[in-house]
């Protein structure tokens, strides 16, 4: 009986019900999105990072983990020092790093040692740069940028040629020389991070307490370390962006939910004086309420999961550089908070549907 009057009462005012779901469907798609906005950008950036294939990680003096670098502080000579002082060490090479247009970072790199210690890059197009001005992009930026082997990208206010289009996944999306962006940065002899393979994988510790001492001013990092140092600050520093979000987005559901049901509730005063005066208890008037709320809820959340779908793949296709991952987790959450939401904003209108005097609802007009 009391589901089917939440039907039919639904079904009576189908613009204000289906308003009332897309506005628990904006709350739950915000929730998902901006979260998965934030987690996809973490975890792109962490395996990118962590395909270049290194086991020890040396940062500037002046940077933390979490901290884009831009500049180049570390001589150019240690490369060689490091590789003469300490037996462990296969490989050794070092890197600058420039923040390009669109928060893409810009990597000069020694190409040859960076094939080497990722183990082999995998050339889509083209192949290895030959000359100072030219460069290596990777695939997703390739498709984003619509450029191929061949074509000319302006970088750093010069034209490089794009030599090859690679497989992505490996620390950066652009590559050029390492003299080039010396040159063109006037960082002549200094890099901004050196990366270190060792013989050995499970000496990484024991090498980095060694460099530590020899180097320390320098931030050392086994390379594992450091991951989990840049997701734990960037989580961190991301977390109060995402409350304010997630606190909009609730607000939003609790507004449109209240002034609903609220607004059905004076709609049908009549109707619910009839019910209270043939012995409708104050419990059974707030359960058709609530029960209205927890119908338009769960269609709200069942849409905001496909529009939150929708939007990734929206995003995605529309932007490649930007990855957002939905996780299950979350999107119960993101139910959980809509509910939470939908109800508190549901139980004024409901304590005063509860409480109208029969009398006075049935000559209300």
């Amino acid at each position: 009986m009391i589901a089917r009057m939440v039907a039919r009462n639904l079904a009576h005012r189908p613009i204000r019900t289906f308003l009332s779901v897309l506005a628990v469907a904006v709350e739950v798609a915000m929730i998902l999105l901006i979260v998965g906005l934030s987690e996809g950008l973490l975890q792109e950036s962490v395996r990118r990072t962590k395909g270049i294939g290194a086991d020890i990680l040396i940062r500037p003096s002046t940077s933390s983990a979490a901290m884009s670098l831009s500049t180049a502080d570390i001589p150019e000579q240690l490369v060689d020092k490091l590789l003469q002082t300490f037996p462990e060490v296969r490989l050794a090479t070092g890197m600058t790093v420039n923040m390009g247009e669109g928060l893409q970072s810009i990597s000069g790199v020694d190409w040859e040692k960076i094939q080497s210690m990722s183990g082999g890059i995998r050339y889509l197009e083209g192949g290895p740069p030959q000359g100072p001005f030219e460069a290596v992009v990777d695939e997703v930026y390739a498709r984003h940028q619509k450029v191929k082997a061949g074509d000319t990208l302006r970088l750093l206010n010069h034209d490089f040629q794009v030599a090859g289009v690679v497989e992505s996944g490996k620390m950066s999306r652009i590559f050029i020389p390492l003299a080039t962006m010396q040159e063109l940065m006037g960082w002549q002899g200094d890099l901004s991070q050196i990366f270190l393979k060792l013989h050995d994988s499970s000496k990484t510790s024991e090498v980095v307490e060694k460099i530590r001492a020899m180097l320390p001013s320098y931030p050392v990092f086994a390379m594992e370390d450091f991951l989990a140092h840049v997701t734990t600050d960037v989580r961190a520093m991301s977390s109060q962006f995402v409350n304010v979000i997630i606190g909009i987005a609730v607000i939003i559901g609790f507004i449109v939910v209240l002034l609903s049901m609220y607004t059905a509730v004076l709609e049908r005063t009549r109707e619910i004086g009839i019910l209270k005066s043939i012995g409708a208890s104050a419990g059974y008037i707030m359960g058709i309420v609530i029960r209205e709320t927890l119908v338009i809820c769960a269609g709200g959340i069942l849409l905001g999961f496909a529009l939150s779908f929708a939007g990734e793949t929206m995003v995605e296709a529309r932007f490649p550089l930007v990855t957002i991952v939905l996780f299950p987790a979350w999107m119960l959450w993101g139910a959980v908070i809509a509910v939470i939401g939908s109800v508190i904003g549901a139980f004024y209108p409901a304590t005063r549907a509860a409480r109208q005097d029969p009398i006075e609802a049935l000559s209300y007009e």
